[in-house]
């Protein structure tokens, strides 16, 4: 592993006193969003990896790896989806650090729980990878088993149309669940047909403009 990739350890230490409002030293978190397969991890990748590569120290917190710390035998109802944000946005708001981007790779349907983060750290920025429904569905559908089930949409929709019950198969969003795009969101990357490339870099240049010093 890259020794400037950081790994959030199971037990965080307290936050630091915040510096002055337009401190170049205030702490930075970047919240990449979007629906199951809009290619937001994919996007979130290339920002760690280009920042890495400008000498940051950066750390990711993933949504799919939390959860599993947070809930170890996961239901995925929607009480369980509120409490797992909660803790979330707690981990984000004590993983920022001055110098050190923090970038969260997470879904986050609610717009509550997105400025659940946003409303505490001194700089934020939402980057929504926006793609339709069906561009998302043929994404994720090529996705192999890992943190997240496979075939996701593909279940949940056989489910809402048949009643068939798939076990672990919890309320997916963009089916069962909308999608709440923020108003406020400081950037959305239209990525039904842009390349990984494409995508990554409109990221880093909205970054690099607009967030870094």
């Amino acid at each position: 592993m890259h020794p400037s990739i950081l790994i959030l350890s199971s037990v965080l230490s307290p936050l630091p006193a915040t510096p002055k409002a337009g401190s170049s030293e205030q702490s930075l978190v970047i919240w990449f969003t979007g629906l199951p397969g809009s290619g937001k991890s994919s996007v979130c990748n290339y920002v760690r990896d280009s920042l890495k590569e400008k000498g940051f120290a950066v750390l990711v917190l993933r949504m799919d790896e939390q959860r599993r710390k947070y809930f170890p035998d996961p239901k995925y109802t929607s009480e369980e989806r509120q409490k797992a944000y909660e803790l979330f946005a707690d981990d984000a708001v004590r993983a920022a650090r001055p110098g050190r981007p923090v970038l969260l790779d997470a879904t986050a349907p609610q717009v509550s729980m997105r400025r659940a983060v946003r409303d505490r750290v001194p700089r934020f920025a939402e980057v929504h990878i926006k793609c339709s429904l069906s561009t998302a569905m043929r994404r994720e559908k090529s996705r192999p088993e890992g943190l997240v089930m496979a075939d996701l949409y593909a279940k949940a929709l056989e489910r809402k149309k048949t009643g068939k019950e798939f076990p672990g198969l919890g309320r997916v969003i963009g089916v069962d669940v909308p999608f709440e795009m923020d108003p406020e969101a400081e950037m959305i990357i239209e990525n039904d047909h842009l390349s990984l490339s494409e995508a990554g870099e409109k990221a880093m240049k909205f970054i690099e403009d607009k967030l870094l010093d």
